[in-house]
């Protein structure tokens, strides 16, 4: 009876023991942590986490903003994000027999862009970011769109029974969380002199996918719709007409925020320029649209002509495919003949029946 005494008395001390680390451990996830001194004495006060975010701000002139401005909130990458980053790009140079790029050498307009788009104008601790579809952000530099959300982790096999975490959101612009590229959080809520800081999860890419992207991107070569001019016509128009949202004239304008969509696609449908005078294209570019990657171009043919009844194709592309939002994509072509029609047909889609694209040029390079 004493033995069966001093087990249930151990058991009943194990379980209080247990309780009290819990409850120790998210009462201090959703506390504030005070931090005495800058948000960039806080970066540097953290020796092997964020020597490479104290690089960065480094290059990007950032550093006086994170000592002197107020009310500014820091989604904080470490060191293993900008790790990924770099292997993955380095990875690609390699095989493009490039050299190798490292924080202190990359490309310093792309660097400053991806590295606006953690750094908050205004004061957001999680209390801020309560609601169902989160906060709607702007970065400091650019204003470029974010989005931040609290959730609750898992805990001791219950769904959301953790500690508190934020979704920390480049929207790529699009209005659809499908779109979005999210990091979460490892520590919140850290209060600074001048602002407050929530740190990125280890597992996060600097640059929100776009790392790579971004500085091993080509630029296309002049585009003729710009240089030569011309008339545009398609196929067929958007239902709502040619002043409509999505119309056919804003495939042809340039601006990757604007599209062109026609629905229950007839095989083929084409898009084609009249240039003011013949010229030579030795390239084009395909941009996808904001959103429904099922709608983009996967088969299509450039073709060109004299007279605008006889084509010759000039470039087949099959089961071709976007791997983001706004991704404009160069096609160098074999030609040394100056055409005063080309012309895009679209064979089939990557699902479904429905076309969209943000645009399409024709471009000449040296």
């Amino acid at each position: 009876m004493k033995k069966h005494s001093k087990y249930l008395y151990f058991l009943f001390i194990i379980l209080i023991t247990a309780c009290t680390k819990d409850a120790g451990y998210y009462n201090e996830e959703v506390q504030k942590i005070k931090f005495n001194g800058t948000i960039y004495d806080y970066l540097l006060s953290k020796h092997g986490v964020f020597d490479s975010l104290v690089k960065v701000v480094g290059r990007t002139e950032m550093e006086k903003l994170l000592k002197e401005s107020n009310n500014i909130t820091l989604f904080a990458p470490t060191n293993q994000s900008f790790k990924i980053a770099l292997e993955n790009l380095n990875n690609t140079r390699k095989k493009a027999d490039k050299p190798l790029e490292y924080i202190n050498n990359v490309d310093i307009l792309h660097l400053d862009t991806m590295m606006s788009q953690y750094l908050i104008r205004g004061y957001y601790p999680t209390d801020s970011m309560l609601l169902k579809d989160g906060i709607n952000l702007f970065d400091y530099k650019n204003g470029y769109p974010m989005n931040a959300k609290v959730i609750s982790g898992n805990s001791s096999g219950y769904l959301k029974g953790g500690p508190v975490i934020i979704q920390y959101s480049d929207t790529k612009r699009s209005q659809f969380t499908r779109n979005w590229v999210t990091a979460t959080t490892e520590s919140i809520n850290i209060q600074a002199d001048n602002g407050i800081v929530h740190v990125l999860a280890p597992d996060h890419v600097f640059g929100f996918n776009d790392f790579v992207n971004k500085l091993t991107y080509i630029p296309p070569p002049p585009n003729l719709f710009v240089t030569v001019g011309g008339k545009f016509s398609v196929s067929r128009e958007n239902s709502g007409g040619p002043n409509a949202v999505e119309a056919s004239k804003y495939v042809f304008d340039g601006n990757p925020e604007t599209k062109y969509l026609i629905s229950a696609m007839n095989n083929p449908e084409w898009m084609q320029v009249e240039l003011n005078s013949p010229s030579v294209a030795n390239a084009y570019t395909l941009t996808s649209a904001n959103d429904f990657p099922t709608r983009d171009p996967a088969d299509w043919q450039l073709q060109a002509s004299h007279n605008g009844t006889d084509w010759t194709t000039l470039d087949s592309r099959n089961s071709e495919e976007f791997t983001s939002r706004f991704q404009q994509r160069v096609f160098f072509i074999n030609n040394t003949v100056a055409y005063k029609f080309y012309r895009l047909r679209l064979i089939r889609v990557r699902s479904g029946v429905d076309m969209q694209l943000a645009d399409w040029s024709v471009n000449k390079h040296d």
